[in-house]
């Protein structure tokens, strides 16, 4: 029987090849960035000396681990981690509503400018984003400034002032994702079914009512996987703008757990215990993960898995 099985695998491989070869850049792309690199995450348990090699180096066991949540700073990076993530998550919702609007608009044209004009920014690097962020907000020579001066107000000093740091980082996270973000809703609000829609006009149903119980819960299922992937990099705040934007006077809000990993392991050398904390980040972006994921599949029945 498994024989039979390993051979009816084995025709229908040769028989679809030319499919298998299109997969083998991903797959490759996976195996080669994501599960060989796996092998170096046992760093964290050990003493990591790069003359020593991985294998060569002695256990360390949880020191770092403990060394990491007894440091005065465990919770200051904690706090402004969970902070600037709860913050996006409570966003999550805008790239829907947007797609909704947009699947609305009747003007062709219009509604390809729109949608134009908000996926644009998706293509401008972070390091580009961040000029723009700092030249807006300058409290000498920034539009923002000259506005807030227009209205009778005193220059902001967005950049160095820590309470203006966090939602500097995610509106403007925000207005770069916010366009590329509605593509899929998009694409699922166009399997919503056209009869259904015309029998909700003939009911008397309004505009708002058929996107309430029609267009919202076919991409309902789309919208719960997204969810959940959301969740799974929930604590994975993008450390490279946040680089770009912290200075020692806004640093208060700023320190996150990813710039220290990048601040303890590749500036001052700590391989082992950046790979400490990093694996600690990790291992709540897995547990938040599954958690949500079991949560979902009860609750909707919709799941990753």
């Amino acid at each position: 029987m498994p024989g039979s099985r390993l051979s009816r695998g084995w025709k229908n491989f040769l028989k679809s090849w030319q499919l298998y070869i299109f997969l083998l850049p991903a797959l490759s792309y996976f195996i080669i960035f994501h599960y060989i690199p796996m092998y170096g995450v046992q760093i964290a348990f050990k003493d990591f000396y790069a003359t020593m090699g991985i294998m060569g180096s002695p256990w360390a066991g949880f020191e770092h681990f403990e060394r990491f949540f007894n440091s005065y700073y465990f919770w200051r990076l904690l706090k402004n981690t969970l902070i600037i993530s709860v913050y996006q998550l409570a966003l999550f919702p805008l790239p829907i509503i947007f797609a909704l609007m947009l699947n609305e608009l009747r003007n062709g044209a219009f509604k390809k400018w729109s949608q134009t004009l908000t996926y644009a920014p998706h293509f401008i690097s972070v390091v580009v984003v961040v000029g723009m962020i700092i030249a807006f907000l300058d409290p000498t020579t920034g539009i923002i400034n000259h506005i807030v001066q227009l209205f009778g107000g005193d220059p902001i000093q967005f950049l160095t002032s820590p309470g203006w740091f966090r939602h500097i980082y995610v509106w403007s996270g925000q207005w770069q994702g916010l366009g590329w973000g509605t593509i899929i809703y998009l694409a699922a609000l166009a399997g919503v079914n056209p009869e259904l829609l015309e029998a909700a006009k003939v009911d008397g149903a309004t505009r708002f009512q058929r996107i309430i119980h029609i267009n919202i819960p076919t991409i309902l299922p789309t919208v719960v996987v997204l969810f959940i992937l959301n969740i799974g990099s929930f604590m994975s705040v993008g450390f490279e703008k946040v680089l770009l934007l912290q200075n020692s006077l806004n640093s208060e809000t700023s320190d996150i757990i990813q710039t220290f990993v990048y601040e303890t392991g590749l500036l001052n050398g700590q391989y082992s215990f950046a790979a400490a904390v990093g694996l600690f980040d990790s291992v709540i972006n897995i547990i938040l993960l599954v958690t949500v994921n079991q949560i979902a599949r009860k609750v909707s029945e919709n799941s990753l898995w």
